[in-house]
C-alpha cells in the first residue's frame, strides 16, 4: 500500500479487466441459454450462482498460486523485505540526476552515501594513477588504471559487502600475482572480453548491479606533473603525492586530452555535480584540467557543489584551510567553478596513526560560494567523511534545506587572504 509504488494501480487495473471480462461472459452465457435452453432458473438467481462460481474459482485459484510459491515469496519477513525493496527502487528512480567527479576513497564514500537516494548517478572518474596495482597494469597492459574504478563499483553495487571482500582481495604470494587485487584484475580481463575500458565498465556494472554509471573523465593515457613553489618540477601522481614542498600549480599531458563524450552528456543532463572529495591534485583536480570537463561544468545550468576534505593531506594540502581548497579549484579553472562549499565543522584531530589535521574555517569568505558546514566526519574513521552524513547534507543542499552559514563573497580568495 506505499504511495508510488506502482502496484496499487495494475491491481485496480486487473480488477477492472476481470470485472469487464466477467459482464462480457454474463451477457454470452445470458444469450447462449435463451436461445438454446429453457430458462433453468430466474434471471437473478442465474446471476448469484454464476458470481458464487466466480468467487469459488478465484479463491481455488489464489489458494493454488498461494501453495505454489508462496513459501517463496510470502513468508512475512520474505514479502515484507520484497516490498520495501520495491518501494526503495522506485524511490531511487526519481532521484535527482547527479555527477560526481574525483577519485580515491574520499570519491567511494560519497557514492555509498548517495546510492540510497537515486540511482541516477554519474561517477566521473580520474585515469591519473600510476602508483600499485593500478601502475603495475597500466605500465605492463597499457590499460586504464582499474583501482579508483574498482572502488567505484564496490560503492556503488547492490550487495556491497560480498562485493567489496571480493574486489577488495589482494595476492600476497605468486610471481608477478603478488599485490594486485581481485578487482583490478577483473576489470582488466573484462576489458579484453569487451573491447574497451569503457564497455568494460558498463558490463562490469552490470554484472554487479550498479546504481548508476562509472565513467572515466577521459580515456588518454593522462600524466601529471606538478610546480612545486621553489619552482622545481614533480613527475607522476604517485611522486607528487610523496613530495613535501608546497604545490604551485597541476599540469596534465596531454594538455589537450579529450573527454569521455559520455562524461559530457552526464554533465550537461545533471540536476547536480558535486566535486570531491578526495585528494585535490592527485584525484580531483586531473578531471577539471580535462577542458570539456571544466567547460561543461561551467555551461551547465546544475547546481554545483565541492566537497571539502576533513583531513588535510600531507605531501598535497598541509596547512590547508577551506579557502586555500577552494582557491586551488579556483585557480586551475574558473572562479565560479563552484555555488556551494559542504564542508565539516566538527573539530577532530585525527591523531596517530593518521596523518593530517583537520581543515578549519579561519573564518575568511569563500570567494563566489557559499560554505555549508555540519558535523559531517566519520567518528571511527576521522579523516574521512561519514558516509551517511555527508549524502544527507548534499540533498538538504540540493532540495533547499540547509542555509548557508557564510554569505557569498564577492571577492576572491587572493584579496580577502
Amino acid at each position: 500500500m506505499y504511495l508510488g509504488l506502482g502496484v496499487k494501480r495494475w491491481m485496480l487495473l486487473w480488477s477492472i479487466s476481470v470485472a469487464i471480462i466477467a459482464v462480457g461472459m454474463a451477457f454470452v452465457i445470458k444469450n447462449l441459454l435463451d436461445v438454446n435452453l429453457p430458462d433453468l432458473l430466474p434471471w437473478h438467481l442465474e446471476g448469484i450462482v454464476l458470481g458464487v462460481a466466480g468467487v469459488a474459482a478465484a479463491m481455488a485459484s489464489v489458494y493454488g498460486l498461494y501453495r505454489s510459491v508462496g513459501p517463496l515469496l510470502f513468508a512475512t519477513s520474505d514479502i515484507n523485505s520484497l516490498t520495501e525493496t520495491l518501494y526503495a527502487r522506485r524511490f531511487r528512480a526519481r532521484g535527482p540526476k547527479i555527477v560526481t567527479i574525483g577519485g580515491g576513497t574520499g570519491m567511494s564514500v560519497l557514492l555509498r552515501g548517495l546510492k540510497a537516494h537515486t540511482d541516477n548517478i554519474t561517477a566521473i572518474v580520474t585515469v591519473a594513477d600510476d602508483g600499485g596495482s593500478s601502475g603495475r597494469l597500466r605500465q605492463d597492459l597499457g590499460v586504464l588504471p582499474p583501482g579508483d574504478f574498482r572502488n567505484c563499483l564496490v560503492a556503488m553495487s547492490d550487495d556491497e559487502t560480498l562485493v567489496r571482500d571480493l574486489f577488495q582481495y589482494r595476492f600476497d604470494q605468486g610471481e608477478g600475482l603478488a599485490g594486485h587485487s581481485f578487482g583490478n584484475l577483473f576489470i582488466v580481463a573484462m576489458t579484453d572480453i569487451a573491447g574497451s575500458f569503457e564497455a568494460a565498465l558498463s558490463e562490469s556494472s552490470r554484472v554487479l548491479a550498479v546504481h548508476g554509471q562509472i565513467v572515466p573523465a577521459t580515456i588518454a593515457n593522462l600524466r601529471l606533473s606538478a610546480r612545486l613553489s621553489d619552482g622545481s618540477i614533480v613527475e607522476g601522481e604517485s611522486n607528487i603525492g610523496a613530495s613535501d614542498g608546497s604545490i604551485e600549480e597541476l599540469m596534465i599531458r596531454p594538455k589537450e586530452a579529450v573527454a569521455l563524450p559520455a562524461a559530457i552528456e552526464a554533465i550537461r543532463d545533471a540536476d547536480m555535480v558535486i566535486i570531491g572529495p578526495g585528494s585535490l591534485y592527485t584525484s580531483i583536480l586531473p578531471n577539471l584540467l580535462v577542458g570539456d570537463i571544466s567547460k561543461a561544468i561551467h555551461a551547465s545550468k546544475a547546481q554545483k557543489l565541492y566537497v571539502c576534505n576533513v583531513a588535510t593531506q600531507k605531501g598535497e594540502t598541509t596547512g590547508y584551510t577551506i579557502v586555500d581548497h577552494v582557491a586551488a579549484l579556483q585557480k586551475h579553472t574558473y572562479p565560479e567553478i563552484v555555488d556551494y562549499v559542504v564542508a565539516n565543522n566538527v573539530t577532530v584531530d585525527p591523531g596517530p596513526p593518521f596523518l593530517g589535521h583537520a581543515v578549519l574555517d579561519d573564518g575568511r569568505r569563500v570567494a563566489h560560494a557559499q560554505i555549508v558546514a555540519d558535523d559531517l566526519i566519520d567518528a571511527s574513521f576521522p579523516v574521512r567523511h561519514d558516509a551517511a552524513k555527508l549524502a544527507k547534507c548534499i540533498l538538504g543542499v540540493y532540495h533547499g534545506s540547509y542555509p548557508a552559514t557564510v554569505p557569498e563573497a564577492a571577492v576572491t580568495a587572493a584579496q580577502t587572504r
